[in-house]
């Protein structure tokens, strides 16, 4: 499912039929000579940029017009990058890769947020833990409880999935799929995640802002285990991929300078920042006091600079290769092009 912000030039070629008779490369994903742009964004807290963009008018200073458009998933993201209908999207690092694996002539150009994962877990779990014999610990667990030590999280292959893999396997040595003591459901989003702490249903989770903070404003019996900044430095999350005819224009270069814009100005007024997530992912999703609280977390660490988590991306990459998420394992150079980033005054 997706939603468009404002209706387009786009939108209005394809009513009258214009679409047709131009064809895909004239009037999607970045023909017409770059002068509008598609731009695909979820409604999630790793996004910021794009919220602050949005309501500070920054897109309005670009050469190209901005047709924002809102998706519910990564995947869907990935099928309409496919049709050839965006230009640019702010999505997860595992999604991109797909649309780069796929064929799709695209590049990520920015990262927006670094190490926004924490691993959570139960209280009682906490008074087991002990982080020098991680597998005993879920081994008592398992033992006074009767069953494995749950964690819900995002889909198989998405980036809060293959974070938490990381994180047993390679930090605590503990094969999830060999070790009957702990296992990993996928419930989908950060709301049904959310709910399936809030029910009890699974045990702990690995998550992004801002659930953390409506975990603790809930005053649900959960607390950090860690989190990704303690144990792979530069973690990847959200991260803009942008098509190849848009990274060669004024247009592609102009976007990453807003992108790196709005990352200072986040830094520098974080609490209108949350207010302009709250603003466009909506109020009832995300109130402006979860948000601004959510800016004091140990997760929110928004930037710009795609080096910082390039050793991160090859360990999702090859995270995503093992799950069949790509055909193949992806290289550096394939996944990012830094010389916008790099070319910025």
């Amino acid at each position: 499912m997706s939603q468009n912000s404002r209706v387009s030039r786009r939108d209005a070629l394809k009513a009258t039929g214009a679409a047709a008779t131009f064809g895909l490369a004239g009037c999607l994903g970045g023909g017409a000579g770059n002068d509008e742009l598609t731009v695909a964004y979820m409604p999630i807290y790793p996004d910021m940029q794009y919220f602050v963009m949005q309501e500070e008018g920054y897109f309005d200073e670009l050469s190209a017009e901005i047709d924002g458009t809102e998706f519910s998933s990564g995947p869907d993201i990935v099928q309409a990058y496919a049709s050839g209908e965006i230009d640019v999207a702010m999505f997860g690092i595992v999604p991109a890769m797909i649309v780069i694996d796929r064929g799709i002539a695209a590049q990520v150009v920015a990262a927006n947020i670094e190490e926004p994962m924490g691993i959570i877990g139960h209280e009682e779990f906490l008074a087991m833990w002990d982080p020098e014999n991680p597998a005993d610990s879920f081994a008592q667990w398992a033992s006074e409880k009767g069953r494995p030590f749950e964690f819900g999280t995002f889909p198989e292959g998405s980036v809060p999935d293959i974070l938490l893999r990381y994180w047993l396997s390679d930090d605590l040595g503990i094969d999830p799929a060999a070790n009957d003591d702990v296992e990993i459901t996928g419930l989908g989003g950060a709301n049904a995640v959310f709910q399936g702490l809030a029910n009890g249903e699974v045990d702990g989770t690995s998550i992004m802002e801002p659930v953390p903070t409506k975990i603790d404003n809930a005053g649900l019996p959960y607390e950090f285990v860690t989190t990704s900044g303690e144990f792979m430095p530069g973690q990847p999350a959200a991260v803009t991929l942008m098509s190849d005819d848009v990274r060669g224009s004024d247009a592609g270069t102009e976007f990453v300078r807003q992108h790196r814009r709005a990352t200072e100005f986040v830094r520098a007024n974080p609490e209108t920042a949350a207010e302009h997530a709250s603003t466009v992912i909506g109020e009832s999703s995300l109130s402006p006091e979860t948000a601004k609280q959510a800016m004091d977390s140990p997760l929110s660490n928004f930037i710009t600079d795609p080096h910082t988590i390039e050793e991160g991306t090859q360990v999702f990459a090859e995270y995503a290769a093992e799950l069949g998420k790509t055909d193949a394992e992806l290289t550096v150079d394939e996944i990012f092009d830094y010389s916008l980033y790099d070319g910025l005054e």
